[in-house]
Parts: C-alpha cells; structure tokens; sequence
C-alpha cells in the first residue's frame, strides 16, 4: 500500500471513490474532506491528504493532520480525519492496512515528533471499531456533539 500526494493528475479519480451505501451515513464525500482541508490548511493547520494505492491502483483516500500541542510534547497528535476505502475494495483488508501505515506515517515524524494518534467515529460503525481496537486504541471517553467518539494509541 502506498500512500500519495494529490495533484491535478489524480484529483477527479479521488473525488470519484465512493463508499458502500450501508457506509455512506458514516462519511463525507472525498470532495468535502477536501475543501475542509484546503481550507483548515489556509488557517494555518497542518493538513496531510493522500490518495491511497495497492498494487498501483487508487483504493481509497485518507486526510490527516498534525498538531504540535502547541510546543508541548504531551499534547500533541497526528490525527486521522477521515479515511475511507472505494466499495470495489472492500472486505481485502485494506482498511486496517491504511490504517496500520497511517500509524506508520505518524511514527516516521514527517511534520514533527508526536505522543498519540487520535481518531474519532460514530460507534455504530462497527468495521472500523473492529480494525481501531485490533490495532490498540484506546477510547477517551470524549463524546463529540455530532455522537463519534474519540479514540487514541499511544505512539
């Protein structure tokens, strides 16, 4: 699995993924999380979207972003903001394997040194708790107003 940078080559092919119908109450479209990122990031946050590739085919779409904590180690965070595999993918594992190398990706530091990886979803969305519990986070016990909970792994 490779993650890629989105340019004009591969932008419409991105906005185009689409998840399976069961799941689309659970997700924005890609385009959104888009405009949400072109839009944070002019706001000065740390944005990272990538196109998502297996075996040289676009597979899905993950948007994540960084937070330092505001100079202050013990507050700060690579945070998965949305991912998402195309229907035609789904049930190969691609999910957790976007999953795992995201955590990967937040390892390797390439914004900044980080203490956890935070996430949030809607706790009816029962494959993705799955793959975020298999893989060691944590919930918080935070409760967003739209009903996601958060959750975090310790890097």
């Amino acid at each position: 699995m490779e993650f890629r940078k989105i340019t004009w080559d591969n932008f419409i092919e991105c906005i185009e993924l689409k998840v399976s119908p069961d799941q689309q109450q659970f997700i924005s479209s890609n385009q959104h999380a888009l405009a949400e990122a072109y839009i944070a990031s002019d706001e000065g946050q740390i944005i990272i979207t990538f196109a998502v590739y297996k075996d040289e085919r676009m597979v899905g779409f993950i948007s994540m972003y960084y937070d330092d904590g505001d100079g202050n180690f013990d507050y700060s965070s690579y945070g998965i903001f949305k991912m998402m595999i195309d229907h035609r993918y789904q049930g190969q594992g691609y999910g957790r394997e976007m999953v795992e190398k995201a955590i990967a990706y937040a390892r390797s530091a390439p914004r900044g040194e980080a203490k956890v990886v935070e996430l949030t979803y809607k706790p009816t969305n029962v494959p993705a708790k799955r793959i975020y519990d298999s893989l060691g986070f944590q919930l918080t016990g935070d409760v967003l107003a739209c009903g996601e909970v958060q959750a975090v792994l310790t890097l």
